[in-house]
């Protein structure tokens, strides 16, 4: 039988307020266990919480963004349950009213646009976090640590579209990207401001109730998440074979072993018994405010996309891969200001640029080569002072030193040797050196231009124009 796969995504985000969302602790990551905090948020007897307002704003962009409709009014509850680092015994979320409900995201998959429904978004606290002895050399304890405890958190939940772990990954990256061009989250993975649950479940292709689901639980990269669905799909497919039930419960992905496994029965809403929260009165938001709010949006990333394509002529490929953050965005607009080819700048930043991101693990803006420098470079191309071959030579000199693309011409000699005579002498070299590939070329064998052009090349240590050498090679081979 064949199974159609179905999957929503629960995506939570800490926003990078400065304080705490009902108290006014720090929010910053990596202080000292225990130093952001305050009988508000460790809930000490007659404490009582006050609504950062920066937080409603910030959730409003993102369901604007989202193209959710926000709420007119929206409350607070309790989510009730136990565990070790949630000091007050529950959790101030949203339950039946949500600030943001019934909006769309758009994504790409293979060249092919596909619209992903947002049920809702909510607002509510993060809970502490939980240090096991094994990591502190301790293997009898677990320690709490409540810095995180009230840090503010929107949890963007997904309709059940997702059809793959390509498109979960996808819809993945579209969120994050749309919340890095925000502002209101840093959503740096590693250190868990951006982490994702996953509801999975198989149906035979055909039907249109859906199967039991499994949720697996915190997935925080987009590697995990993929690998996590595909071995949780091929799971749950495999017990449908062979005829036994899905079992609705919660998991947990181990990267280690590439594998999920149970971690407890799946809790439904009447487990957490949710009631009003008492002590915050329900929030009105007025069309005033979230005009206000809709002004302060910037250039968001489908619009970003459909005016690179259209202003720059580049191929959807191109802008999709320049637009997924706004700092390469950022990057390749400020480089390509005075560029006679937009697209050659679009290959460098994609190619080069991104791969010394990736490599060294940094920030668009902390890469050694700045927007100015690689437009410098490129500029060099297109006067014919280097070949493309050296501008590569080039660019890892500028990203290791940061030096001046013209001065590291200038200083390693660099230059590209446009002097016909000279070229015609190399070429007359390699003709003279190679009568055999010579014979074979006669004979039809063209394609051996390449092993000729890479001859002279080597010969001139790659500073010979490919242009110059290939057309007098084809000169000369072809009299």
């Amino acid at each position: 039988m064949e199974y159609e796969v179905v999957i929503g995504l629960e995506v939570h985000t800490q926003l990078s307020t400065k304080s705490k969302i009902f108290c006014g602790c720090s929010a910053r990551f990596g202080a000292n266990p225990n130093e952001n905090t305050c009988p508000v948020c460790l809930g000490m007897p007659g404490s009582l919480p006050l609504l950062n307002s920066e937080v409603v704003n910030r959730a409003i962009k993102a369901g604007l963004a989202t193209n959710c409709t926000i709420a007119s009014k929206t409350k607070f509850d309790r989510k009730n349950y136990f565990y070790p680092d949630l000091p007050k015994g529950y959790q101030i979320s949203q339950y039946d009213m949500p600030i943001a409900i019934n909006g769309r995201i758009d994504i790409h998959v293979n060249g092919v646009k596909k619209s992903i429904g947002v049920t809702r978004i909510h607002m509510e606290e993060d809970a502490g976090k939980l240090i096991h002895g094994e990591n502190l050399g301790d293997q009898s304890s677990s320690y709490v640590d409540l810095n995180r405890a009230g840090v503010p958190l929107l949890e963007i939940v997904s309709e059940p579209d997702i059809r793959s772990s390509e498109e979960a990954k996808k819809y993945l990256g579209k969120i994050k990207a749309i919340l890095e061009y925000l502002d209101v989250s840093d959503c740096n993975m590693e250190e868990g401001s951006l982490r994702c649950d996953a509801n999975i479940s198989l149906r035979p292709v055909g039907r249109k109730e859906f199967g039991t689901r499994t949720e697996v639980k915190n997935m925080n990269s987009f590697r995990f998440l993929k690998r996590a669905i595909d071995y949780e799909v091929e799971r749950q497919r495999q017990i449908l074979e062979d005829g036994g039930a899905i079992i609705q419960e919660t998991r947990l992905y181990d990267s280690d072993r590439d594998m999920t496994m149970s971690m407890r029965s799946k809790e439904e809403a009447h487990d957490y018994r949710y009631f009003p929260e008492p002590d915050l009165e329900p929030l009105v938001i007025d069309s005033a405010w979230i005009e206000k709010v809709r002004a302060s949006l910037p250039e968001l990333p489908d619009a970003k996309f459909e005016r690179f394509v259209e202003q720059y002529d580049l191929p959807e490929y191109d802008a999709e891969v320049l637009t997924a953050s706004r700092q390469i965005a950022d990057y390749y607009e400020t480089a390509v200001k005075d560029a006679k080819n937009p697209k050659t700048v679009s290959n460098w930043v994609m190619g080069e640029v991104l791969r010394i991101v990736k490599e060294q693990n940094i920030s668009p803006e902390q890469c050694a080569v700045t927007p100015a420098m690689l437009n410098d470079m490129i500029g060099l191309i297109d006067t014919g002072v280097i070949s493309g071959k050296i501008a590569k030579t080039v660019f890892e000199e500028m990203a290791k030193t940061g030096a001046d693309p013209k001065t590291i011409v200038e200083q390693k000699g660099l230059v590209q040797i446009t002097d016909t005579s000279f070229i015609e002498e190399e070429v007359g070299k390699v003709i003279s050196a190679n009568p055999e590939q010579v014979a074979q070329y006669k004979a039809g064998k063209t394609k051996l231009i390449g092993y000729f052009v890479g001859q002279v090349m080597r010969a001139t240590k790659g500073k010979a124009s490919p242009e110059s050498v290939n057309r007098i090679l084809r000169q000369k081979l072809d009299q």
